[in-house]
């Protein structure tokens, strides 16, 4: 089996997005946003069917563990109250989709954090995306400000009430940054690279897996710069007398392999040990072209996997095993006997 850890659902129906924009507008007016707009499951449907569902058949993939859009995420638009409302309504469309699409579509929820606001607060979604839809992890914003990073780095304990509750749980965050709104910076080029980068030292310099030691992380985009400046990092873990890094920290981190290009690959598998890589590709997301120098979409990731010079056992790792161990609640889906006609 092919487990894709990292997929976003950005083929949503477009009033979704229509009404995201018009609770927007609504809060910094001050008014009542207006109700939520009615989606059809055929519209789901379509827009999986054609989109996801259709990439998956495609590349050769099994299962994509899913969750809201992150660029969409906005944690920065209007208030704590703009932002729970949000999440409750983008953990609902992920949850529609995964009833629809049994063992295709894994949910992972965004939570509704608002920059200045306690992590705590995002406590119940988490709870209720967890124990009510089955959801098996989420994903943790460590800028909420979208780019000016005014909250507390990782390491703060300003975090600890949802480490303790994903402990608890025993779900994984990915760590995600949303939509960059300082201008300085692009979403997708800088943004989201520049948050894998500084979390993961954040939390090398920290004592979070210290007081939290089955805690898990996923850090996206191949760990960001990590992986090719893995030098810097140990000498700076050493210099700081903290172990080497894979007796430390990568006990508890994970990097995925959204890295569109095999050279980047292949130094991922080179560095990072296999134990801690899991298959992802971030599909129809931010690098959805077509690389001219291949033919083949720059996310196809699983093409450059394929091509790694790995055992069978390793590269089984990647694709299956790691994923379940880190989502300790997945097999509980993928090994579900699925009804006649699901996933189509």
């Amino acid at each position: 089996m092919i487990i894709d850890c990292h997929g976003h659902y950005t083929t949503a129906p477009k009033q979704h997005e229509l009404w995201r924009q018009q609770q927007v507008e609504a809060a910094a007016e001050g008014r009542t946003a207006p109700p939520r707009p009615s989606i059809t499951d055929h519209e789901i449907r379509d827009s999986i069917v054609n989109g996801q569902l259709k990439a998956q058949r495609e590349r050769g993939t099994d299962a994509t563990i899913f969750s809201p859009r992150a660029a969409g995420m906005g944690h920065h638009l209007g208030e704590a109250s703009t932002s729970e409302a949000w999440a409750d309504a983008c953990n609902t469309l992920i949850y529609r989709v995964q009833t629809l699409f049994p063992g295709k579509f894994i949910g992972v929820c965004m939570l509704p954090q608002s920059p200045g606001v306690s992590p705590a607060n995002c406590i119940p979604e988490l709870e209720r995306c967890v124990r009510d839809y089955g959801f098996v992890g989420c994903n943790l914003n460590p800028d909420p400000s979208g780019g000016y990073w005014t909250d507390p780095p990782l390491s703060d304990r300003y975090w600890y009430p949802i480490y303790e509750k994903l402990v608890e749980l025993d779900v994984p965050a990915m760590i995600h940054v949303s939509l960059a709104c300082n201008p300085a910076f692009h979403t997708t080029g800088s943004h989201y690279l520049n948050g894998d980068t500084t979390a993961f030292m954040q939390l090398m310099l920290s004592d979070v897996f210290k007081d939290f030691p089955t805690l898990k992380m996923i850090i996206p985009h191949g760990g960001g710069a990590v992986p090719f400046h893995w030098g810097r990092f140990r000498g700076l873990a050493l210099a700081q007398r903290l172990p080497e890094l894979k007796d430390g920290i990568m006990r508890n981190i994970f990097f995925d392999t959204c890295v569109y290009h095999l050279p980047g690959q292949e130094l991922l598998a080179k560095v990072i040990p296999v134990d801690n890589i899991l298959f992802a590709s971030e599909m129809i997301g931010a690098v959805p072209g077509i690389d001219p120098a291949t033919g083949h979409h720059f996310d196809d990731t699983k093409r450059y996997v394929d091509q790694l010079d790995l055992s069978d056992a390793d590269r089984a790792k990647i694709y299956e095993g790691n994923a379940r161990r880190v989502f300790s609640r997945l097999s509980a889906h993928l090994d579900a006997p699925q009804p006649a006609g699901a996933g189509h």
